[in-house]
């Protein structure tokens, strides 16, 4: 470890818990895609890639890193470009704003919270609130998608 990278302990990931805790809100976000009605059109849109089940472990994968922790996602794909790894995907505002009130109730229910916790949760708004991109390239409507 150089004298620039950060120690582990001072990580967002560390702070939170650590890659256990990280992936007990993973896997409590993807089964509120899942189960709750909110997370429907969340659902549909993962289906325009691998699955479900694909994406509860390139979460984890991607989350590992972005929280300062072991770069999973890098070491598997050579990058950690979101928007690319969204780039298959048609996202309004609407989306992100669900995926981030279920993250958020993920969050909530796993019982994290503080300072590290409210960090996370500025960066995820900023992270999807970047990955809206323009419909209209994809044909559909800025409307809710049914």
């Amino acid at each position: 470890m150089t004298h620039m990278e950060p120690h582990a302990k001072d990580t967002l990931l560390a702070q939170i818990g650590g890659e256990t805790v990280l992936r007990g809100l993973v896997d409590r976000f993807y089964d509120l895609i899942e189960t709750d009605p909110r997370g429907m059109p969340l659902l549909r849109l993962h289906f325009r890639g691998h699955g479900v089940e694909h994406a509860r472990e390139e979460q984890f994968n991607f989350l590992c890193g972005f929280l300062g922790g072991r770069r999973h996602y890098l070491e598997k794909h050579g990058h950690m470009d979101v928007r690319l790894m969204h780039a298959h995907v048609p996202i309004s505002a609407t989306d992100a704003e669900d995926w981030l009130a279920l993250m958020d109730r993920a969050i909530t229910e796993t019982r994290l919270s503080g300072p590290p916790v409210d960090k996370m949760r500025l960066a995820f708004r900023r992270v999807a609130l970047t990955l809206v991109n323009d419909l209209g390239e994809w044909g559909w409507q800025s409307a809710r998608r049914h």
